[in-house]
């Protein structure tokens, strides 16, 4: 990798000295999304939103934004312009905004292209928040730049020629999570995550690590486990209607999909307590990682364990590309991935 042009040799923030570099003409285009409601979108294209045009708004905003990156982002050179176009398009259930800058200058106009685009959709954000105050502004990227001593450059083909810096698969290991703001402090102990590190070491498993958080926490604690590319992940605690327990939630931001049969299966397994029902763990597929919500108490992990021993095989050799995938293999009834 390259190294970072705006830090100099002792890790200081610096502006870059592009004294020595020559004039060219530069342009760069970038892009974002304003994701909202088809309601939204309609009031938009009539021109019905009580804050005035809003789509015009919107392009001058973007417009004022670009001309004024310098003094927004500290290391941005100011840049004399030679023009900047913003142009919203409203569509289905969302906006999507484009914007064109250009200058004769001595480095790229990539960040002003940037800053209209995020402006511009932060003021479209305002205009519709009476209406969709849930409207989120996302995937603001570099589409292409060209000038300088670089050339063209496009996002696309940069990206199908990027080396792949993903961290390999590790189908032997597993890691466990325990949300428990107490036992985080030690003002009690932790009755589960051994439990569970132990029945993972039984089957064949290398546990990680057995990480034990606050339940404030839990969402960096299990993007972090996660990101390491084990074959399972089971967490413990966090999944009941207390406004702290927040591991379903974080676990839903890491899933690409849902293994809701498993999550209800476990549920399932506790319905001999009536508070078993108020658990609201899922279970999914983070790439190909197995990540798994128990409750917190040791008979819900006891009860979950035991629902996990008759499908872990099985669901761990179909991520890993075997199971009842691969010619040779029986076939079995039931639900398939």
């Amino acid at each position: 990798m390259n190294e970072l042009t705006h830090v100099d040799a002792d890790g200081r923030a610096r502006m870059v000295d592009v004294g020595g570099k020559e004039v060219t003409r530069r342009i760069a285009t970038a892009e974002g999304t304003l994701v909202t409601t088809a309601e939204v979108v309609g009031l938009l294209r009539r021109d019905a939103l009580a804050k005035a045009d809003a789509l015009a708004t919107a392009r001058i905003a973007g417009i004022a934004g670009a001309k004024r990156t310098s003094d927004l982002i500290p290391l941005c050179h100011p840049l004399p312009l030679d023009s900047v176009s913003v142009d919203l398009v409203a569509s289905g259930e969302s906006v999507t905004i484009t914007a064109i800058a250009s200058t004769s200058g001595r480095t790229g106009v990539e960040m002003e292209a940037l800053t209209a685009v995020t402006v511009a959709g932060l003021t479209l954000h305002d205009m519709v928040k009476a209406v969709d105050p849930a409207a989120t502004l996302t995937d603001v990227r570099l589409l292409a730049k060209s000038g300088g001593k670089r050339g063209e450059w496009r996002r696309e083909r940069w990206l199908a020629e990027r080396p792949d810096t993903s961290i390999a698969f590790r189908p032997g290991a597993a890691a466990v999570v325990v949300a428990s703001t107490r036992a985080a402090k030690g003002t009690r102990p932790d009755t589960t995550g051994p439990v569970i590190s132990e029945w993972l070491t039984e089957r064949g498993l290398a546990v990680d690590e057995v990480a034990v958080v606050a339940d404030a926490e839990v969402a960096a604690a299990l993007s972090s486990v996660v990101a390491s590319a084990p074959a399972l992940v089971i967490t413990t605690g966090g999944t009941g209607a207390s406004p702290t327990d927040s591991t379903p939630e974080a676990t839903l931001r890491l899933i690409d999909r849902q293994l809701p049969g498993l999550a209800q299966a476990i549920r399932d397994a506790g319905a001999a307590i009536p508070t078993a029902s108020l658990s609201r763990g899922v279970a999914g597929l983070a790439g190909r990682t197995v990540v798994v919500n128990l409750p917190g108490s040791p008979g819900g992990v006891r009860d979950g364990l035991g629902v996990l021993d008759g499908v872990l095989e099985h669901l761990l050799a179909q991520v890993s590309g075997g199971g009842d995938h691969s010619p040779e293999a029986p076939i079995h009834g039931g639900a398939s991935s």
